[in-house]
């Protein structure tokens, strides 16, 4: 995202005249979230402030000013201000504009502890806005994910955002990881699914996306 995040952490690089965290954190309080945890390295304080004057005293910041952890590191840091119970993580450089129903409260009402370790939301490739990769899973008809075969295309591109259980990542390594390992481990016990977004997904990875965030997002609210 250089140069934008010269002077500026991803999270509070501006879509439509929001900050992207702005935009996943509306989507949580749309779908009745009301307790968060925000992970911080990367010019710190200026996130940190920027939640706090927004959340107030609903958030809790993990730390990772000494260290970047990746998005399993920084879950197993901020575990323990997670709770008991299952809980969403999202990422802050993708969002996306609800369709007919919120995905949010869709998450939460699909996720079934018996039967899953998560439920992940799951973006289709055609369409999304600011994405040119190959996808990343194929769905079964009850949900059930698929890793995208190496040599061809998937339809569905993991949107960033899933309601997790601790099991899903039981065991985990210490220090940065991937949550590609807890993938892994959970389609190998038939534990991870999906559900189909319903809307505009935006991935904003770059300066020439966030420009076509933008323009995508006046087009889709009017």
């Amino acid at each position: 995202m250089r140069p934008l995040t010269a002077m500026t952490p991803k999270p509070l690089i501006e879509v439509a005249g929001k900050a992207l965290i702005d935009h996943i954190l509306d989507r949580l309080e749309g779908g009745g979230v009301d307790r968060f945890v925000v992970n911080v390295h990367y010019l710190a304080d200026l996130v940190e402030v920027h939640v706090r004057r927004r959340l107030g005293e609903s958030v809790r910041i993990s730390d990772e000013r000494g260290q970047l952890l990746d998005t399993g590191g920084g879950l197993m840091k901020a575990l323990p201000a997670l709770g008991d119970g299952p809980f969403i993580l999202a990422n802050a450089d993708t969002f996306w504009i609800d369709g007919a129903s919120n995905n949010i409260a869709r998450l939460i009402a699909g996720f079934d502890p018996d039967r899953m370790d998560a439920l992940l939301l799951c973006a289709p490739t055609v369409g999304a806005v600011g994405y040119r990769g190959p996808g990343d899973f194929a769905l079964a008809p009850d949900g059930k994910i698929a890793w995208r075969n190496p040599r061809k295309n998937s339809p569905f591109v993991y949107a960033g955002c899933g309601i997790f259980s601790r099991a899903a990542i039981e065991g985990a390594p210490d220090g940065p990881f991937s949550m590609s390992w807890a993938f892994k481990r959970m389609i190998e016990r038939d534990r991870l699914f999906g559900q189909r977004l319903d809307g505009l997904w935006l991935h904003v990875g770059t300066p020439n996306a966030v420009r076509a965030a933008d323009a995508a997002y006046f087009s889709s609210v009017g």
